[in-house]
C-alpha cells in the first residue's frame, strides 16, 4: 500500500515518507511564523516526495528555512544539496559527522560484518552523496531553536556522530537510525553501521526519555504506548 504524502503527528510535527512504503522518512516541523524546519532530507530522488508532503500540509520547498540532519548517510543527507539549491535553509549536523557531510562521504562501516567490509572496499564509489554545505554544528545536549526546542541526544554507533532528536513540547522522539520500525521494531542493517555493538548500547537511552510518540527515520511512527513499546524492544532484542 502506498504511503500518504504526509502524516500529522502533532499540531507542529509531520512525518513525510521520503521513500516508498514508509521506508525512509523526513520530518517537517512547522514554526510559529509559518516557516518549516526539516529533519533529514532522504536521497536525491526524495525531492518529489518531500515536495508532495509539504504541499499536503499547505507548505512548499521555499518555506524550508532550516534542515537538521541526524547523521551523514546518503539516505538521510543525500537530498540536502538539492534542497539547499532551492531554499535559504541553514543546514546543521553534529560536529562529529560534519566533516563527512561536507565531504559527501559516509563514515566507515562496521568491518566485523561481511557487508561492512564490502562497503568499505567500495570506498567512495559505494558510499558517496552530494556534498552538504553545513551552516551549524551541534553536540549532545544542545537544544536547537526548532519548534520551540529540539533536544540533541548523541547516540553513536550507526555513525560516530549519529543523534536522536526530542521535541519536548510535543513529546515526539525522532529516533534516527538507532532503531527501525520497518514491519516491526528492530535494529538497522548491521553493515550500514560504523559500530553495531555501540549502536545497540547507546540506543538504550531512548528508553530513558519522556515522549508520547516515537518517530522513526525508517518505518512507521508509534503513537500508542510509544515509550513502553520502545523500552520493551530494547529489553528483549537480541544484540550483537
Amino acid at each position: 500500500m502506498a504511503s500518504q504524502p504526509a502524516y500529522q503527528l502533532t499540531t507542529q510535527v509531520w512525518r513525510i515518507p521520503a521513500g516508498p512504503f514508509d521506508f525512509v522518512n523526513s520530518f517537517a516541523i512547522v514554526e510559529d511564523d509559518g516557516r518549516v524546519s526539516l529533519v533529514d532530507t532522504g536521497m536525491p530522488s526524495s525531492m518529489k516526495r518531500i515536495e508532495a508532503g509539504l504541499k499536503a500540509i499547505g507548505k512548499s520547498v521555499p518555506d524550508v528555512h532550516r534542515i537538521v540532519l541526524t547523521h551523514a548517510h546518503g539516505d538521510h543527507a543525500g537530498g540536502a544539496a538539492k534542497l539547499k539549491e532551492r531554499t535559504d535553509a541553514n543546514i546543521s549536523i553534529s560536529t562529529i559527522d560534519a566533516p563527512f557531510a561536507r565531504d559527501g562521504f559516509a563514515p566507515p562501516r562496521d568491518g566485523s560484518t561481511l557487508g561492512g567490509k564490502f562497503l568499505n572496499l567500495l570506498g567512495r564509489k559505494g558510499n558517496k552523496f552530494a556534498k552538504v554545505i553545513i551552516g551549524e554544528e551541534f553536540a549532545d545536549g544542545d537544544v536547537l531553536p526548532v519548534g520551540g526546542g529540539l533536544r540533541v541526544v548523541h547516540t553513536p554507533g550507526h555513525t560516530p556522530g549519529h543523534v536522536a532528536l526530542l521535541h519536548e513540547a510535543d513529546g515526539v522522539l525522532i529516533t534516527g537510525d538507532s532503531i527501525w520500525n520497518v514491519r516491526k521494531m528492530g535494529w538497522g542493517v548491521r553493515a550500514f553501521c560504523t559500530d553495531i555493538k555501540l549502536n545497540q548500547k547507546t540506543a538504550d537511552v531512548l528508553g530513558e526519555m519522556d515522549y508520547e510518540i516515537a518517530a522513526f527515520t525508517h518505518g512507521k511512527h508509534v503513537t500508542q504506548n510509544a515509550r513502553e513499546t520502545v523500552r520493551r524492544f530494547l529489553k528483549e532484542a537480541k544484540r550483537a
